[in-house]
């Protein structure tokens, strides 16, 4: 029994040692890929914020403002390319004491490589409606499990251009080792208003008369990753949002706010980084290691029951023609018969012996009774 075990041992080892490539190299490529359907909200808040009410036509200081962004993804929106993920983002801000009226809604999809995370040009993607936009770079996800510390060319759905995502220091994040990358927005126009502001809104005398007016933004973005898989874990947008006439003498500030994703959210996204991470070790790691491991050993206890020697076994005792066991091995042929040795000549008889004499008793019993006369 002990060869018939071995040999199965050895293959069952040179199994595991061919799966541990094939789970490294092929699996890893399956898994480690951006979901198609994803849905997250998370919610940022800015204290002491700045904006014009257009409901009560005034400006309100000191107030706090939330940013409510919602993710959703499209599976059905990729054209049945499964290489392409479809996420839509709406990002909603409001006053936090007049949750029901918005300050500013924004609305966008991307398509990206769900391996590379690299924004593609399908599936409809927009901002705002706005189906002309070129997207390039990355949108919401860094390179999947491969975050370095370098620059990163990422698309600003404001201002509608790539703009760098600069790599500025390794910090914590909720206990988890996170890359802090900066992006400057420079002052850029973002819309062409169609309404007219009084003059005296936008800092002009009264007798300018109502102006045109275009939109312009200008923000410093700052965001944490985790490098193990690329998601994001917080974000700070330090936003300026103003309406300036075309020559530029007037200008009004629509709203200023500098918003930090909420504590809550960050463990969540610190979760969810810490499960994406321990699937992608899975593959890529402990269970090709582990194969590897259990391959070897497999091998070497096979090899030792199958290929070491072993003493003969007993043998056994054969059964004879008339059904008994006992030695059947047959005799050895009879010796040749000696040849015979010479005769020896015949003896001559010995000579008489005359009787020894003896005493006077025994003469007379060997002479038997006396004869009468």
């Amino acid at each position: 029994m002990r060869r018939p075990i071995g040999l199965v041992l050895i293959g069952l080892g040179a199994f595991f040692l061919t799966l541990a490539p094939l789970v490294r190299f092929y699996v890893a490529d399956q898994v480690v890929v951006a979901p198609l359907n994803r849905y997250q909200v998370t919610l940022l808040e800015s204290k002491d914020s700045t904006y014009f009410d257009q409901a009560d036509l005034k400006f309100k200081t000191g107030v706090t403002l939330l940013a409510k962004n919602t993710v959703r993804g499209d599976v059905r929106a990729n054209e049945g390319n499964d290489d392409i993920a479809v996420w839509d983002s709406t990002t909603n801000i409001y006053d936090e004491a007049k949750p029901d009226k918005p300050v500013q809604i924004q609305g966008y999809r991307i398509a990206f490589d769900r391996r590379t995370s690299v924004l593609v040009n399908c599936c409809g993607v927009n901002v705002d409606g706005d189906n002309s936009v070129r997207m390039s770079g990355y949108g919401l996800l860094f390179p999947l499990a491969n975050v370095r510390k370098r620059d990163y060319p990422f698309f600003d759905m404001t201002t509608k251009q790539a703009a760098p995502m600069q790599f500025n220091a390794v910090e914590k994040v909720q206990g988890l080792t996170a890359y802090r990358f900066t992006q400057t927005i420079p002052l850029t126009k973002t819309a062409a208003l169609d309404t007219k502001l009084p003059p005296r809104m936008l800092g002009l005398p009264d007798d300018a008369g109502n102006q045109k007016v275009d939109r312009y933004t200008e923000a410093y973005n700052t965001v944490w990753v985790d490098p193990r898989t690329g998601i994001p874990v917080k974000h700070r947008q330090n936003i300026r949002s103003t309406v300036r006439t075309p020559d530029g003498k007037g200008s009004m500030i629509v709203a200023q706010a500098d918003l930090i994703t909420v504590d809550k959210d960050q463990k969540g996204l610190v979760e969810l980084a810490d499960d994406n991470a321990l699937q992608i070790d899975l593959v890529r790691g402990y269970i090709p290691a582990g194969s590897i491991l259990f391959g070897l050993i497999l091998l070497f206890v096979g090899g030792f029951l199958g290929l070491a020697r072993r003493d003969p076994p007993p043998i056994e005792a054969p059964r004879r023609p008339d059904g008994k066991f006992g030695d059947m091995t047959p005799p050895d042929p009879p010796n040749p018969p000696e040849p015979p040795a010479p005769a020896a000549p015949p003896a001559s008889p010995p000579p008489a012996r005359s009787p020894a004499p003896g005493s006077q008793r025994q003469r007379r019993r060997a002479a038997g009774p006396p004869k009468r006369r």
